[in-house]
């Protein structure tokens, strides 16, 4: 709430809708001091206002910096109509705010991330994570796994699906009409020719060389503690990592302020 409320203090050349508690709302803009003129959404804008309400009710008030279980609920409430929005046309854009996930699980309710969230509600067979960041892009093979599960996720028909969402994405959304990949190796040293794990021999390498075959400009798979080298950076349009933490702790060390996560594969 934060964050939304501090968003419509600045100048838009869109229109934002907030999906929140009005409640929620009204105590923190009073608590940090800042104004609140929201229009009520109707489903459609009107040339008066930029900013708009569509309330959805918490189920109990709440207290800043405490977490409630009871409205676990209530969050993922907010982010099932926007979502419903989006696929029905009434909005062009979701932009998420920060979730716990643990609390949303304390409350009993199976959640990932917005990742997956976002992937079950449009159907999607295969989103990808993305962050970007301005002269950087590192995409994620497995997301929201503990590292004890990473390696028996990673498959080929799985990297290649991955692999193909991003190299499609990176021309579609991204308007890179040749994109080049750099795909990371599990492994410390990429392996080490099969003496640090065998990841790269029988599931990586195959799937770069096939994808290779087809024309794509894929790379790898190189050690990940030499793949966010300057040198290699400038020479890539992305960077595929293998696991959660292999990728993003680099992205978010480069520019964590202007760094966002982008869903592909919707």
């Amino acid at each position: 709430p934060d964050l939304c409320l501090r968003l419509i203090t600045q100048p838009l050349d869109c229109h934002v809708v907030l999906i929140a508690d009005n409640t929620l709302l009204q105590q923190r803009a009073a608590l940090l001091g800042l104004p609140l003129d929201l229009a009520p959404w109707s489903g459609r804008p009107d040339k008066q206002a930029r900013a708009y309400l569509a309330p959805i009710a918490a189920a109990q008030p709440t207290t800043v910096g405490q977490l409630n279980r009871a409205n676990a609920a209530y969050v993922l409430k907010t982010l099932e109509r926007a979502v419903s929005g989006c696929l029905e046309g009434e909005f062009d854009a979701l932009v998420t705010g920060p979730v716990h996930k643990g609390i949303i699980n304390d409350a009993g309710i199976r959640f990932t991330g917005h990742t997956e969230f976002l992937a079950a509600h449009s159907g999607a067979p295969q989103p990808v994570m993305l962050l970007t960041c301005p002269g950087l892009r590192v995409a994620l093979a497995t997301i929201h796994l503990p590292l004890a599960q990473v390696s028996r996720h990673i498959t080929r028909p799985h990297l290649l699906r991955v692999l193909e969402v991003l190299h499609h994405d990176l021309r579609s959304r991204f308007a890179i009409p040749d994109p080049v990949i750099l795909v990371c190796g599990l492994n410390p040293h990429a392996g080490e020719g099969g003496h640090l794990g065998c990841e790269e021999i029988d599931v990586i390498a195959p799937v770069i060389e096939q994808l290779q075959a087809q024309g794509r400009r894929v790379l790898g798979p190189v050690p990940a503690d030499t793949a966010f080298l300057p040198a290699q950076l400038a020479k890539v349009d992305a960077v595929l990592a293998m696991y959660h933490d292999q990728g993003l702790p680099v992205i978010k060390h480069r520019d964590f302020a202007h760094a966002v996560n982008v869903t592909l594969g919707l």
